[in-house]
């Protein structure tokens, strides 16, 4: 943790948290970063010295803090000892084992508010799990779905919270195959038409919109260039070997890629091909 600088941290403490300390969330937030930089000024006796800080910073609310830290080193003794027995167990079951020692530990409802964001995380892969699977939804109808999982997830807060993470949940909207079937069925104008409708329901201005647009635009000029490219590579292939096939290839590459040239020989050297791999509207 940086020190303020005026090095008092007592302030620094007061300052920064004090407005929410006793959120659980802010508590624990505050108490990751105090045990990480005394950790570092006194591996052995950075806990003496985090308390005593805290009964300066927050001495009316010192017990809880105190509580709440024991509790923080018994959860990350409790995952170390069990990380292997988790590793193998399914995802579901994980998280269900975590959530137990969770709620034993701190109490449901202090659990749930330290781990709010992931729940919410949690409630928004749940419910695109549930919009993709959806058996004869189109791409607007698995949208509504989408921000109305997100009003119900985030509540009063889900406006801001789209429009600070609007690339975030774009994408992971863009990412369903069901979406990604229905955009590669139709044709570039209506594909178009959708990727702007998806993003406009995300909360995207008129420029921004446009900047989408031009990418879009060069992206299909770049897969279009790639797919030529390939079809030649191949044919190369088929007709030489050896040192004269990667004559060839070098002379295709750069006619193709110019600057880019030796990148992509790189990647291919090392098995990778950027061509053969899906094409992921509205992501590459």
């Amino acid at each position: 943790m940086e020190r303020p600088p005026t090095g008092d941290l007592v302030s620094y403490l007061r300052s920064r948290y004090g407005a929410r300390i006793r959120d659980p969330h802010t508590q624990m937030r505050m108490l990751e970063q105090l045990m990480r930089h005394f950790q570092q000024l006194n591996p052995t006796g950075w806990e003496a010295d985090l308390l005593a800080l805290l009964q300066q910073a927050f001495p009316e609310l010192y017990d809880e803090l105190a509580l709440r830290l024991r509790q923080r080193l018994d959860y990350e003794k409790w995952v170390k000892e069990h990380r292997a027995e988790l590793r193998d167990k399914t995802n579901d079951e994980r998280r269900a084992a975590v959530w137990e020692e969770r709620n034993r530990l701190f109490g449901k409802d202090v659990a749930e508010k330290i781990w709010l964001a992931e729940l919410r995380n949690q409630a928004v892969a749940d419910s695109l799990e549930a919009i993709d699977a959806l058996p004869n939804a189109n791409v607007q109808e698995r949208m509504a779905r989408y921000k109305q999982s997100l009003g119900k997830t985030y509540g009063e807060s889900a406006q801001a919270y789209m429009q600070t993470h609007q690339q975030e949940l774009m994408n992971r909207f863009l990412d369903l195959g069901s979406v990604q079937q229905e955009l590669g069925a139709m044709t570039p104008d209506q594909r178009a038409r959708s990727l702007r409708s998806i993003r406009e329901e995300m909360g995207l201005d008129e420029e921004a919109l446009r900047r989408w647009e031009d990418l879009d635009r060069r992206r299909d000029v770049r897969w279009e260039v790639g797919s030529q490219y390939m079809s030649e590579r191949e044919l190369l292939a088929q007709q030489y070997s050896g040192p004269e096939l990667e004559a060839r290839l070098t002379e295709l590459r750069s006619r193709y890629f110019s600057d880019e040239a030796e990148t992509l020989a790189q990647e291919e050297r090392s098995g990778f091909f950027r061509f053969t791999r899906p094409r992921q509207w509205g992501r590459n």
